[in-house]
């Protein structure tokens, strides 16, 4: 066991299962209570906005767990600047969904995991692709892989300007636990295809059909394994 002081965010809002299951994990990781700053409802795609004109809010829900009304990367900045200036590392998720690929380039979660970054701190973004016809997610099963992998990763040592994002696979219950596997992000584009409805474009690109490289994490997550990127900034 370490002594690790964890912050903890998201962008699916402070009430997400998936931040549950983060807490869980990163708990069994340290000695030290974690401490949560979360925004109060979902920003999912909301990707790296900052909040710099307007007032942000921050609540206490508990001794340890505040929202605010900004955004993912909003919830850092105040975390670093007003509540936890000393954390050690920036943990960011469950997200609901994949956040593959170009994906990191629009997430919520994984921007907050960034801001970290760019304020000296290391940081890891953990996301649970979800494919539609399976399974509800497991997040009691999402924590017990995800807490080796934290103790891992948060051991080793951290190379500034970079961190780490996770993507957990969508099994059946009932299937083999999945292998662990360290690959590059997959630098396809996201589908773009829109349907005309009542004179209005709508999204109709399907996720799960989107280009992928051999090897990459879409390609590896999308047959069943745990990835593992080291996402460079610089």
């Amino acid at each position: 066991m370490n002594t690790l002081r964890f912050l903890l965010t998201n962008d699916d809002g402070v009430d997400a299962a998936g931040l549950s299951a983060l807490r869980t994990a990163a708990q069994a990781v340290t000695t030290v209570p974690t401490l949560t700053v979360a925004p109060d409802r979902c920003h999912s795609g909301c990707g790296h906005r900052v909040t710099t004109h307007d007032p942000i809010r921050v609540s206490r829900q508990s001794e340890h767990v505040f929202t605010t009304d900004g955004t993912p990367a909003d919830c850092v900045r105040v975390a670093l600047d007003h509540v936890v200036p000393d954390v050690d590392w920036v943990l960011a998720g469950i997200n609901h969904g994949g956040n593959l690929g170009a994906d990191v380039f629009m997430s919520g979660t994984v921007a907050a995991v960034r801001e970290g970054v760019l304020h000296g701190k290391p940081g890891i973004a953990a996301s649970y692709y979800h494919k539609k016809g399976l399974d509800p997610l497991n997040w009691e099963r999402a924590t017990r892989w995800l807490t080796p992998i934290l103790r891992d990763l948060t051991s080793r040592p951290w190379l500034p300007g970079s961190f780490w994002n996770i993507n957990l696979p969508h099994l059946l219950n009932d299937s083999a636990e999945p292998e662990i596997e360290f690959c590059d992000l997959d630098p396809s584009p996201l589908p773009v295809r829109y349907r005309t409805e009542d004179g209005v474009l709508h999204y109709a690109g399907n996720y799960h059909e989107r280009q992928r490289h051999p090897g990459s994490d879409v390609d590896r997550c999308f047959a069943g394994r745990i990835t593992i990127s080291l996402v460079k900034l610089y």
